[in-house]
């Protein structure tokens, strides 16, 4: 009987790791006949194809556990505890009459989020390859409050449309407006909150996505 064929997923995951491989077996064949005659080219050569191959190394491992994660938590919101988060967010007295505790499920769901937030300044830090204290800074969580406000809560797949519209909306207003483009963000979250309350996300039937 014939294999059952890969996915495709995992067949684009082998193709990048051949490029790791290739990019390192190149740049070392590259930098071989140069020597140590001129340091600053082997330098600047090793450090191009290493940046290509730990970008490469990075791209893997962050979508791989990015998936990963986004499968649990998706998973997660599906039991009853994690369906309580809607019901706490429109009316939290409202679910300690039903009998649930909110507290509860509010302590577990920042759990998850700690958790979460570990995993990726762990992967931020493995992929960049230091850490900033700027990283830290109170406006790296405006950053994500931004996302969530633009994108919106109704699916786990709204995160990662709302962090690639910040990401568009960032450096479209940066590039028209290098010293201004912070009132162009707060622009665009004025008239997400007005119009869009619930977020962008909210545009798409929610039976679609649950």
């Amino acid at each position: 009987m014939p294999k059952p064929r890969a996915s495709a997923g995992l067949e684009a995951q082998w193709a990048i790791v051949a490029l790791i491989v290739l990019a390192l077996v190149f740049g070392v064949m590259f930098v071989l006949p140069i020597g140590g005659a001129d340091m600053p080219v082997v330098i600047s050569l090793l450090n191009a194809f290493t940046g290509l191959a730990a970008s490469a190394t990075g791209f893997v491992l962050d979508s791989t556990v990015l998936i990963v994660a986004a499968l649990l938590v998706h998973r997660y919101l599906g039991t009853p505890l994690g369906r309580l988060a809607p019901a706490i967010k429109d009316n939290e007295i409202r679910v300690e009459y039903m009998g649930a505790s909110a507290r509860h499920a509010v302590h577990v769901m920042y759990v998850i989020a700690a958790v979460l937030a570990g995993v990726g300044g762990a992967l931020a830090a493995t992929t960049v390859g230091h850490i900033d204290p700027d990283m830290a800074f109170w406006t790296t969580s405006g950053e994500f409050i931004f996302i969530t406000i633009l994108a919106g809560t109704g699916s786990v797949v709204a995160p990662f449309a709302g962090a690639l519209l910040y990401g568009v909306i960032h450096t479209t207003a940066y590039d028209l407006s290098p010293n201004t483009w912070q009132l162009s963000l707060g622009a665009a979250l004025l008239l997400i909150i007005v119009f869009l309350p619930e977020g962008l996300w909210s545009l798409f039937p929610q039976r679609r996505w649950r």
